[in-house]
């Protein structure tokens, strides 16, 4: 009895060898051919998307760093300084996006640093004239739009600035040389010139 229990043991142990082995060929042949077929990387590719995200990276910081420092030049005051250019332009871009309840966070944040609360209302009146500029599918228009109305909220679109300037008038003289169109408060309407 203890024979046959021994050989039905052996049996039982051989066959469960003999499957362990073959799963572990066919695994080892299945890991060989998934390596064969990536192939072996090469030093570049394993370093190309970390130094292109690197390099993205750099460039970014680059042009913000150059926005504050256009912002700085351009506006006097403290407008023009880093932590309020930041924080401005991101609640008058949160304000476009009707998140008002994080715009009204950012402008809490701006009025701590001191910053002064009218450059907000005016660079946002300067957005809503460029509203038909704005294309979400257009990478960066808000944001462009954004800095140059931060930069110059008297700014014009293109359309509207020729538009706005009016026809030459006669010169007899009298006449008062046309306004800017690029002025940020209406003008009093000129005399009309005299009909011919």
């Amino acid at each position: 009895m203890r024979r046959r229990v021994f050989e039905l043991r052996n049996a039982v142990l051989r066959q469960f060898a003999a499957t362990l082995a073959v799963t572990s060929l066919v695994l080892l042949a299945g890991l060989g051919a998934a390596t064969a077929q990536s192939g072996t990387p090469t030093p570049d590719q394993g370093k190309q998307p970390a130094a292109q995200a690197t390099e993205a990276a750099k460039d970014a910081n680059q042009k913000r760093t150059d926005e504050f420092a256009e912002a700085a030049r351009t506006i006097n005051g403290p407008a023009g300084n880093p932590e309020c250019v930041w924080l401005g332009r991101r609640a008058v871009q949160l304000m476009y996006r009707d998140d008002l309840d994080t715009a009204f966070r950012h402008i809490d944040l701006y009025d701590r640093f001191g910053c002064p609360g009218g450059h907000i209302q005016a660079a946002f009146r300067c957005l809503t004239r460029f509203l038909t500029q704005i294309d979400d599918k257009v990478p960066n228009s808000l944001n462009n739009l954004t800095q140059a109305c931060w930069i110059n909220p008297a700014a014009q679109p293109q359309q509207t600035a020729a538009a706005a300037s009016p026809s030459p008038a006669p010169t007899n003289g009298n006449s008062q040389p046309p306004q800017p169109a690029a002025s940020p408060a209406p003008a009093a309407s000129p005399t009309p010139a005299p009909q011919k």
